[in-house]
């Protein structure tokens, strides 16, 4: 699984699609929001959207940071041109924030705006995961730290192969006002939560209004994994970079190859003087190539994150192979030390080994020179369809171009190959 973080509006604006639907049109969801940008021209949008000037308003910024309040970022019941002037004031301004990682700094760029709701009762709400169980974590004290009151946190762990409407919320919660009609709510939101493959939903505050029960703050991550299968649910979706980090151009050159395709590429640039990286297939064997490199404690030297995966084209594997070879091979080491680069995967259920390895192979003749200077080493394990045509020519392959190549097939376990690079690491 890789969680990806998504904006707060995208979270609100999937939940107030699928909430009504979900609960059979008994729950409500209030679905207007606009996310403001500097090409949003908002005061044209206000005759679109009435509302805008018929009530009160909330606007914050929504970059994937909390704390808003207190890095006095947040402003609640406002009038529309008030809520316009405050944006004005801060679009494209650099600013400091404090978080509970400490500080970052970056430029504001996107804004929520979204009715203001007048209650009194506030809750906290989050759905996580782990291998075997999702768990719901519920609070009375919202609104607040909730680090700092952790020990009124109940939780509800539920097996994750469990159907999530025989799920039991209501014994679980405490003697609190509404009560039957927050749990109803929560078991919508946790069938919401398992169906558009959010790998991690909290709300903090949650409150009731008028009947109603509406999350106030939302941090949500999707797997982004699910991207392909979830397509017409998720509508157009981005990921944004951290508040702070900017896409390099080579990441940017990837993720626009990802949108043109129903394949996966995927790359994150973690550390350009790092020995190790990674040519990983699969979303999953990726995160756990990249656990694994920092679980033997070279972290430090992972240059990398990323997959391939939907049985991309020889012309896309080619391109994010060469993509990363580019990268690695710009600068060779200060002090003349190897560099790894693995190429891994689990065993493909789909995807044609030989097919991607060619792309790959093409790709790795092209630098035969360049990873002859960074003395390169290449580590391969694969499995799957054609694999082992796949890895016969990847055997040639090493030997044609004179760089230290050895390969592993499904017999050899997947992450093998990581402390067999690492083992010359120092």
């Amino acid at each position: 699984m890789a969680q990806k973080g998504i904006r707060e509006y995208d979270a609100k604006r999937l939940l107030a699609k699928a909430v009504p639907q979900y609960s059979d049109g008994k729950l409500r969801f209030d679905g207007r929001l606009l996310l403001v940008s500097s090409e949003t021209g908002l005061a044209a949008l206000a005759e679109e959207e009435p509302w805008l000037k018929q009530e009160k308003l909330v606007v914050k910024p929504d970059q994937l940071f909390g704390k808003r309040g207190k890095n006095n970022l947040l402003l609640v019941n406002a009038d529309f041109d008030t809520v316009k002037a405050w944006i004005d004031e801060r679009m494209n301004k650099q600013v400091t924030i404090e978080q509970t990682t400490g500080e970052s700094t970056g430029t504001l760029t996107h804004f929520l705006v979204e009715p203001f709701v007048s209650h009194e009762e506030e809750y906290y709400l989050a759905f996580t995961s782990k291998r075997d169980v999702d768990v719901i974590h519920f609070s009375v004290h919202g609104g607040v730290d909730i680090e700092e009151v952790w020990d009124s946190v109940i939780t509800i762990e539920i097996p994750v192969m469990a159907d999530p409407a025989g799920i039991d919320v209501l014994s679980h919660l405490p003697d609190i006002a509404n009560k039957e009609a927050i749990a109803q709510f929560i078991k919508v939101l946790y069938a919401i939560y398992c169906d558009y493959y959010f790998a991690y939903l909290e709300f903090n505050p949650l409150a009731f209004s008028n009947g109603a029960v509406v999350p106030l703050d939302t941090v949500a991550k999707l797997d982004d994994t699910a991207a392909f299968q979830c397509a017409e649910k998720w509508g157009k979706i981005e990921f944004p970079k951290a508040f702070g980090s900017t896409a390099s151009m080579e990441e940017a050159y990837i993720a626009s190859l990802d949108e043109k395709t129903g394949a996966s590429l995927k790359l994150t640039l973690l550390n350009p003087k790092g020995r190790v990286w990674t040519l990983v297939a699969g979303g999953g064997a990726s995160v756990i190539y990249a656990d694994t490199v920092v679980d033997l404690g070279y972290g430090n030297e992972l240059a990398n994150y990323g997959e391939y995966s939907g049985n991309p084209t020889t012309e896309l594997t080619y391109e994010y192979t060469k993509t990363i070879l580019d990268l690695m091979t710009r600068k060779p080491d200060p002090q003349a030390r190897p560099k790894y680069l693995l190429i891994g995967g689990g065993i493909a259920n789909f995807t044609d080994v030989a097919k991607t390895f060619t792309g790959i192979i093409k790709a790795l003749e092209e630098y035969k020179d360049k990873l002859r200077e960074n003395h390169v080493k290449i580590y391969v394990r694969r499995g799957g369809p054609n694999y082992k045509e796949g890895l016969e020519n990847m055997r040639r392959l090493g030997e044609r171009i004179g760089v230290p190549l050895e390969v592993y097939g499904p017999e050899t376990h997947m992450t093998r190959i990581v402390s067999l690079a690492l083992e010359e690491v120092r």
